[in-house]
């Protein structure tokens, strides 16, 4: 069992850095950046161009006089240690939920899981169709039987490992963002976008885990392939906004794409521990997303908003015993965290860019504004539960 109660540990890599170079300028990212890039040393093997963001390996001293002369010469860029990102699984069960509960209560049925009950998908009569979403995770299962007949893109950003899903993880995302919303046999629809194309980048090994190296290559993979959504349930538990994330989610958005993120595990509310939300959720630029319970109360584990910009919860979704796809013979299993409460939102972003007809900024803000008010604390929860849009629009 995944316990959302793992908290994601982060690390400096010793040996590289992340280099944003903070201009709007696109065109300057494609003429300028590679030729300077190349000038220091650095190559351009880890170059994003639609990013404006690079990967170099250096010693600290040469990065830093890098930075410096750019700065004489009034060039905006941001020099950091590149992170590594866990996500751990490990046993336990998640403890009872804190906060006053809505009247609302859901309950996994033959037909529908509670997550897509909740955020209303089948009323909204739409399916996501023409709606590319990419999932950053783990990988996919290939194989699955649930999706046999779906159009799946799928790379690996991980070295030595193929686009196969080793962990589970990956594959839990992608059936709750884009699987079945019919139930077969024995198995109630988890999908709350089934008419989704889906595009599985694997940015996390077998291991649970990656960096800023593998995440960025697939915010740019997806940029590429002009992905409507961008799900990433992954995180690590740095309060600081991480300047990567900030670029990375500003290019999205002007792409017209828009990048949701899981808030982070590492509150412990029954304890009095609120968390925080971790990177890349922290980026302003990013949708954060916190999770709920099947009686719309807040998971025991889900961060809560820091003071300042950045670092806010933005929405929320079903996070808690949330059944999905899994590799292997198991084929289902049912686990939580902000990392199954963000498909939910993704999924509903591909519903509601479908109906409207939104993309990037203009859909972030149909979001919020679609979303269910919750008598529960706006630094928990923000605009409250993400919901399709009604089926007359």
């Amino acid at each position: 069992m995944f316990d959302p109660h793992a908290r994601f540990d982060v690390q400096a890599a010793t040996d590289r850095f992340v280099v944003v170079f903070e201009t709007e300028d696109t065109d300057a990212l494609e003429r300028e950046v590679p030729s300077l890039l190349d000038a220091e040393g650095y190559g351009t093997d880890t170059y994003f161009p639609r990013l404006g963001i690079a990967i170099v390996d250096s010693d600290p001293d040469h990065v830093g006089a890098f930075q410096a002369r750019h700065a004489e010469r009034r060039r905006r860029l941001a020099v950091v240690p590149e992170l590594t990102y866990h996500a751990l699984p490990g046993g336990g069960t998640v403890p009872p939920a804190a906060g006053d509960q809505a009247p609302d209560s859901f309950a996994d049925s033959a037909a529908l899981t509670w997550g897509v009950q909740a955020v209303r998908a089948v009323e909204s009569g739409v399916t996501g169709a023409g709606i590319r979403v990419a999932v950053l995770d783990t990988g996919f299962a290939l194989d699955h039987p649930d999706f046999a007949d779906r159009q799946v893109t799928a790379e690996s950003f991980v070295p030595g490992e193929d686009a196969q899903d080793g962990h589970g993880h990956g594959t839990h995302c992608i059936g709750t963002a884009c699987g079945p919303r019919e139930a077969s046999g024995d198995t109630p629809g988890y999908g709350v976008a089934p008419g989704a194309e889906i595009f599985s980048g694997k940015v996390l090994g077998a291991s649970g885990s990656g960096s800023d190296t593998t995440i960025l290559a697939g915010i740019e993979w997806a940029l590429e392939n002009e992905c409507h959504v961008i799900s990433m349930s992954l995180g690590a538990d740095v309060r600081q906004v991480h300047p990567p994330y900030v670029a990375a989610g500003r290019a999205a958005l002007r792409a017209g794409s828009l990048i949701v993120a899981a808030a982070g595990n590492n509150a412990r509310r029954s304890s009095g521990d609120a968390g925080f939300v971790g990177a890349p959720a922290n980026s302003p630029f990013v949708m954060a997303v916190a999770a709920l319970n099947s009686e719309l109360g807040l998971g025991d584990f889900s961060a809560r908003t820091l003071p300042g910009r950045g670092g806010q919860i933005d929405i929320a979704g079903p996070g808690v015993d949330v059944f999905s796809a899994w590799p292997g013979a198991q084929r289902y299993n049912t686990i939580s965290g902000t990392s199954m409460a963000t498909p939910h939102v993704a999924g509903v972003a591909a519903l509601l860019a479908e109906a409207t007809g939104f993309r990037g900024r203009e859909l972030w803000a149909e979001l919020v504004q679609e979303a269910q008010r919750l008598d529960l604390s706006s630094l928990d929860v923000a605009a409250g539960l993400t919901l399709a849009p009604p089926a007359q629009r």
